[in-house]
């Protein structure tokens, strides 16, 4: 069976959203250019590693003499983009796998998604070598700035953490694990 491409070349929209409560929020990495818009359900930790290598990218490129792309140090204004989630949020599928790259030939951060399925013979989850569907993303410089802000202010929305254990305090109450004797 041939794989599905979802591909965005120069999408209208890219960005990192929940659905939820803190503390059990869905992360979805959401695409839209017109009318096709894709939803994929990420990890909090994909999200949060997503926008920290994006900006790694970023500032190596910058730091080429000269900085001939014109990569922004910070997030160009006219590209913040604070809007919730397009709704209805239909996933497409959970994200296993991911690539990062940057493509030279358009100046476009690469973004790709793949798909984690289920095995049948122990139920656990794993990457297929042949995914039957994928998310390709390719973003400008400036977008890709601007989605590495929004994940990072997404990602630091969620429930605060203790400042002795560093484990996340619910509104119910919080047992401290803070190690004894310190």
């Amino acid at each position: 069976m041939p794989t599905i491409v979802h591909e965005f070349a120069w999408p209208d929209r890219v960005v990192i959203g929940t659905v939820g409560q803190p503390g059990s929020r869905t992360f979805y990495l959401q695409v839209r250019s017109g009318r096709q818009i894709v939803s994929v359900t990420l990890e909090k930790q994909q999200s949060m590693l997503l926008a920290e290598k994006i900006d790694e990218i970023l500032d190596q490129l910058m730091a080429t003499e000269g900085n001939p792309l014109s990569i922004p140090t910070i997030t160009p204004i006219e590209l913040v983009d604070n809007d919730p989630l397009e709704q209805p949020v239909q996933e497409e599928f959970r994200a296993g796998a991911m690539g990062l790259g940057w493509d030279p030939s358009t100046a476009q951060i690469v973004i790709e998604a793949f798909p984690t399925v289920e095995s049948d013979e122990d139920e656990s989850f794993e990457e297929t070598t042949s995914p039957e569907e994928m998310l390709v993303v390719r973003i400008p410089v400036g977008t890709a700035r601007a989605f590495s802000m929004r994940t990072r202010e997404v990602v630091g929305a969620g429930r605060p953490l203790c400042p002795l254990c560093a484990n996340p305090v619910d509104p119910e109450g919080h047992t401290c694990t803070f190690p004894d004797g310190f």
